[in-house]
């Protein structure tokens, strides 16, 4: 979405300007642009209507922290969402792993803020002539250029230890889960349902293999072994046509030089009475 056209503090599509810079020093400023946030849809527990801001052309460098410390001059703050596009979304999952992180964001993104009280939202939207925010005080300093990437390297450096602990302890909590659906889908065999069907599996067959971490080597080990076995039928499944193919080949010449022969044979037979 393309930033709205700024006039004197306000823009276009009922959104406000909030003029900010990156740092006290900076002589540039650039604008956010604001308005409550109102959909058509059923409301939203997580973005309450009446305490709830939308917020426009958010650097890619601004995060959660910066943006929560922003917007609180509005007002407390309660959450702050950011987003790549405008939509619904789904609320930001608690990171799984501390060593495997997304791709950093690389555009302009949008936020949604939602305050203690609607008068954050009233603050934030008023068109009072303002000095600009910054971005990044001697306090709160957000590293850029040289420095960011610097920061980015080093926590790319993963601990083998910690890294393996917490392998291990996924790995643990996924068998537990595994066995315990295991459990459930075991106890509802041979059970009716509601409407009577008993649903049958080749449980009685074949006995089910246990997704373990060690099921799933020796799973794929034997998928090794017999794509090894595959390659090498393949291989002498090809020599068996080659050969097959030239044996063909022989029997047509041979038929080709026999029917010369009994021609000549039909010839020498033919009655001649002179």
């Amino acid at each position: 979405m393309a930033p709205p056209r700024v006039v004197a503090g306000t823009a276009g599509g009922g959104f406000t300007a909030i003029p900010v810079r990156f740092s006290a020093k900076s002589r540039a400023s650039r604008h956010l642009f604001v308005k409550p946030h109102r959909v058509r849809e059923a409301a939203d527990r997580r973005r309450p209507q009446d305490r709830t801001l939308f917020v426009l052309n958010l650097p890619p460098y601004i995060t959660q922290e910066c943006a929560h410390r922003l917007f609180s001059q509005c007002g407390p703050v309660t959450s702050v969402e950011l987003q790549e596009k405008p939509g619904t979304g789904s609320k930001s999952e608690k990171q799984k792993s501390k060593f495997f992180s997304g791709p950093s964001a690389q555009n302009f993104r949008v936020a949604y803020v939602v305050f203690k009280k609607p008068a954050g939202v009233k603050a934030a939207v008023s068109s009072k002539r303002r000095e600009p925010w910054v971005l990044s005080p001697s306090d709160h300093p957000i590293k850029t250029g040289l420095q960011k990437w610097i920061q980015g390297y080093c926590c790319s450096i993963v601990n083998p230890r910690e890294l393996q602990t917490e392998v291990d302890q996924f790995m643990k909590e996924h068998d537990e889960k595994t066995a315990e659906l295991e459990a459930q889908a075991a106890d509802k065999d041979g059970v009716p349902d509601e409407d009577g069907w008993v649903k049958v599996t080749r449980k009685g067959r074949r006995p089910g293999i246990p997704r373990t971490e060690a099921g799933n080597l020796r799973l794929i080990q034997r998928e090794k072994r017999k794509r090894a076995r595959k390659e090498l039928l393949n291989f002498y499944s090809w020599q068996h046509r080659e050969t097959k193919r030239e044996h063909i080949a022989q029997l047509r010449k041979k038929f080709e030089e026999d029917k010369q022969r009994i021609a000549l044979l039909r010839a020498e037979r033919k009655f001649k009475p002179y």
